[in-house]
């Protein structure tokens, strides 16, 4: 992961509400679109395009689509699960699940360039990650969240704290139940980041709440 990149880092995960039946000039393809420009123009460091449901040629066809709104900008998009699509529409890198292949396999495949983003649900899978030559980690659900019930009870701020800490220098961005109000105790806690969905979900919003939680972690100690 590029050095230059400032603290805290904002991850956009797209809402999935992409269908098999969606094409290109579906209006939920064109949310996505508006989406994506809504977070290169509030400068959000990553946008994960994570639309499972969708063809795998739609899914390259909105690839190519975000690849090319955020040429010459400072927003990376990654793919979920698919780093052959990322690949090949020269995305940035792949964000993997617990049900993906493992980082090291993605790395030893795809090389250095790609970048490669893990969500982790406990302090040894966030080991496993790093070890496998992913460049950043999304951890949790910090939070109570109803989308996230199925990983069990909230990993809390001191796990992330924890893992943050034993990982040190390497990037850790929160996620699950984060909000405006509690972004800055994530970042006291020592992330690097935060991630979400809902969070980022409003396009008419999204560069107000960048900044808000931009200023939020101006006073937290590096």
């Amino acid at each position: 992961m590029s050095k230059n990149l400032s603290k805290p880092i904002l991850y956009l995960i797209t809402r999935g509400a992409t269908t098999e039946a969606t094409s290109r000039e579906s209006p939920e393809f064109q949310a996505v679109v508006l989406q994506i420009k809504a977070a290169t123009a509030a400068e959000i460091e990553f946008v994960q395009i994570r639309e499972k449901k969708l063809r795998a040629r739609v899914l390259f066809e909105l690839a190519d689509v975000a690849v090319t709104i955020t040429q010459r900008s400072s927003t990376r998009i990654l793919i979920n699960d698919r780093a052959d699509i990322a690949a090949e529409t020269g995305a940035h890198g792949v964000h993997l699940t617990t049900q993906s292949l493992d980082a090291g396999v993605i790395r030893k495949t795809f090389g250095d360039e790609l970048l490669i983003g893990v969500s982790t649900h406990s302090e040894e899978e966030a080991r496993q990650a790093y070890g496998g030559g992913a460049n950043f980690i999304v951890f949790g659900p910090i939070f109570p969240t109803h989308s996230k019930e199925q990983f069990g009870p909230p990993q809390g701020l001191q796990k992330l704290s924890a893992v943050s800490g034993k990982l040190a220098g390497f990037p850790v961005l929160a996620l699950g139940g984060v909000s405006q109000i509690n972004a800055q105790q994530c970042l006291e806690a020592g992330a690097s980041g935060v991630a979400g969905i809902g969070l980022f979900s409003d396009p008419a919003s999204l560069g107000k709440v960048a900044t808000a939680i931009r200023e939020s972690g101006e006073g937290v100690a590096r």
